[in-house]
């Protein structure tokens, strides 16, 4: 009996420690809250009483929950609910009597019924989702380019299944296709407004305008202006804008020109330890047509570090809703100085890692990190 209740918790429980079920289960409930509470008014009104203020907030928080159902089961699931609060009761009227039983084993079992519907629906869209990812994996490179005198590394991780974040890395070509022997190096990463898939799809036809442009225009302020106008023409409403940031490296001169679009200002850690903010550029993609960008230039020195990231890895928050912040992001980036640009990454989203815990991620979190090398591949000392 003990081995056969042993294997039950093991098969529901995937084995998992009870504090830890009970982490991700906080985690999930305060992002369940978070989703109904977008529709809740947690004002007090004038003169309205806090009593009657529950009231009103968990009347408001039912409603939340039964309209993200779809009308035919908002009814079952009302139907459900009254039967499980069904008491039953003996009627009797002259000499008939009339004997209706306690329904709330009918109320739970369709409210099992229905909870099959939804987690159907859940895992048909979770496969859905699984294949969109697989194909937003293909869009970003799985391990950068292999340039003499640099070495890269970057990482990506959704806050759903598929995220809005893009980054690239790639040499770029000439009209014919083919790589130059003195092509530069173009690095790129965006953030889409928003999460999820509309973020996801708006990321996709960004990746393929910018590979496509990146082939026809050879300064970056001219490929930011038709990047941003392809943007403009993208964005259906006005409600989608995309924060970016744009450089162009020569390997030999390590010479950097970059736009800032409206993106996360990267981080230039001297080899001295000293640090600059790629700040120059203009607003965010898909917002003015006609903006005007600014180029900024800067020279790579040999140890330097590039990191460019966004703004999911500043702003995760622990438990206490506390942002992990520039300030430990900078903190982890001196300490794992002197290491290859993989453990430099590393070090930043293990840091970010501990400091969150086991609280939900709410931001897709982008890095990319570059580091100046000799040719022969050692580093400054």
């Amino acid at each position: 009996m003990s081995s056969r209740l042993s294997r039950f918790w093991l098969r529901i429980s995937d084995g998992i420690a009870l504090q830890q079920l009970w982490s991700q289960l906080h985690g999930e409930a305060r992002a369940s809250y978070r989703l109904y509470s977008n529709d809740l008014d947690l004002t007090r009104g004038e003169g309205e009483k806090r009593a009657r203020l529950t009231k009103r907030v968990a009347s408001e928080l039912f409603w939340a929950m039964v309209s993200k159902l779809s009308p035919a089961r908002r009814v079952v699931f009302v139907l459900s609910l009254i039967l499980l609060v069904f008491p039953g009761f003996d009627f009797r009227f002259q000499q008939r009597e009339l004997h209706i039983p306690n329904l709330a084993f009918f109320g739970a079992l369709i409210l099992v019924v229905l909870l099959a519907l939804e987690l159907a629906d859940r895992v048909t869209l979770k496969r859905d989702l699984e294949i969109a990812k697989e194909i937003q994996t293909w869009l970003m490179p799985a391990s950068p380019p292999s340039v003499p005198g640099t070495d890269m590394a970057f990482a990506t991780r959704p806050a759903n299944t598929v995220a809005g974040d893009y980054y690239d890395a790639f040499l770029r070509t000439s009209s014919d296709g083919t790589i130059r022997p003195e092509a530069a190096l173009l690095v790129v990463m965006a953030d889409v407004a928003g999460k999820s898939v509309p973020a996801a799809l708006l990321m996709a036809t960004l990746q393929a305008s910018l590979r496509t442009l990146s082939n026809v225009s050879t300064d970056v302020t001219e490929l930011i202006v038709l990047w941003n106008r392809y943007c403009c023409e993208q964005n259906v409403g006005g409600q989608r804008f995309t924060t970016a940031f744009l450089a162009e490296l020569n390997p030999v001169t390590r010479e950097m020109n970059y736009v800032n679009a409206g993106h996360n200002y990267p981080v230039l850690r001297r080899a001295s330890g000293q640090i600059e903010r790629l700040q120059t550029g203009g607003v965010p993609l898909g917002l003015l047509r006609n903006a005007p960008y600014q180029c900024g230039k800067v020279t790579l020195g040999l140890g330097d570090i590039l990191l460019i990231f966004t703004d999911g890895l500043v702003e995760a928050e622990n438990a206490k809703e506390e942002e992990y912040g520039e300030q430990r992001m900078l903190a982890t980036l001196n300490n794992a100085s002197g290491t290859a640009a993989t453990a430099i990454l590393r070090s930043l989203m293990l840091s970010a890692d501990q400091f969150v815990g086991s609280t939900p991620q709410h931001d897709d979190i982008t890095c990319l990190v570059l580091r100046t090398v000799s040719y022969s591949g050692q580093t400054q000392q």
